[in-house]
């Protein structure tokens, strides 16, 4: 029998906008606080730790909505941490109160038998032959391998920190072997949680592509995405690539991306078909793989809730 959880996207949108879900007296829950450039530089890292501090609360309420409501998986915001470029987490003036959140959060997501993973943003490129994008890649990728160590996570991929590789500058056999030469610059904090996913352009990385050249050579699982897969097959079926990517995650559970295209959800041309939709509809086919599918859909939880009442499946 299958145990496939099914998760969403760092956003509640029944907590984030109360008003517009029946919760108007409720202020909204969200965790990916910002500021743009001139307030961070005006109001600096106090401001910065404010914010930080206020995100870290708010994930609690989440990740507690998420078990009264059955959701046993989800992927926290790569925002909690305004500016983080410009400081490390530990020189936050708010940083013993936010690690002893944290603590709380992961003791809770531990004792609930919760599943919590992350997919930093795609400025994050391992393939880069600039040392710059590289250094700021490994300070952005570093500070979500510290916070899932606040949080007592697993230093395994079942608490995922997930990219893509990067670019191809040209010529992908390169481009992959400076990922993996990178890969070995990042702390074991993120090392040992990393995976990659498969790209949504022909021109970048597909399944195949990635077992070859960077699963083989380092042995970090692989993401199968069923949307991105559509317009970067490498030559395989949707079975084949899923099992592919299955086969790299060992004793660990897999987690598989599955969204649908915007385009075709709203009857709109002018939409890249690669654009997520609001909504999906289909059977998600997991060829009989006990998988945890994040839906990437925009509206998140309501995303999964429709999906499983279409499906006639409980949540």
């Amino acid at each position: 029998m299958l145990n496939n959880n099914y998760g969403y996207a760092c956003i509640n949108m029944q907590l984030a906008y109360p008003k517009e879900y029946g919760n108007s007296k409720e202020n909204r829950i969200v965790t990916h606080r910002n500021m743009i450039k001139k307030t961070f530089f005006d109001k600096g890292i106090d401001y910065a730790s404010e914010l930080s501090l206020k995100n870290c609360k708010d994930l609690f309420e989440i990740v507690k909505w998420n078990k009264k409501n059955n959701f046993n998986f989800f992927r926290m915001s790569s925002d909690m941490f305004p500016w983080c470029s410009e400081y490390k987490m530990s020189d936050l003036p708010d940083y013993k109160q936010i690690a002893a959140i944290l603590k709380d959060i992961g003791k809770y997501i531990n004792d609930n038998n919760l599943r919590v993973t992350s997919h930093p943003g795609p400025f994050n490129v391992l393939t880069s032959p600039k040392e710059h994008v590289v250094r700021n890649c490994i300070h952005d990728l570093t500070i979500h391998g510290e916070t899932f160590d606040l949080m007592n996570l697993s230093r395994t991929p079942y608490n995922k920190i997930n990219i893509h590789i990067g670019g191809a500058y040209g010529d992908k056999l390169s481009a992959m072997k400076r990922f993996c030469e990178n890969f070995k610059m990042l702390p074991k904090s993120v090392q040992e949680r990393l995976t990659v996913e498969n790209d949504d352009r022909d021109s970048l990385y597909s399944v195949k592509d990635l077992y070859e050249n960077v699963y083989k050579a380092i042995g970090i699982p692989i993401v199968f995405d069923y949307h991105h897969h559509k317009f970067c097959d490498g030559g395989l079926t949707e079975e084949e690539a899923l099992n592919l990517a299955c086969k790299t995650w060992g004793i660990v559970k897999p987690v598989i991306h599955y969204s649908e295209s915007r385009s075709l959800e709203h009857n709109d041309p002018s939409i890249k078909p690669q654009a997520h939709s609001d909504y999906v509809y289909d059977y998600i086919n997991t060829y009989g793989r006990n998988v945890d599918v994040m839906i990437e859909a925009k509206h998140k939880e309501l995303a999964v809730m429709k999906y499983l009442n279409i499906h006639k499946m409980a949540i």
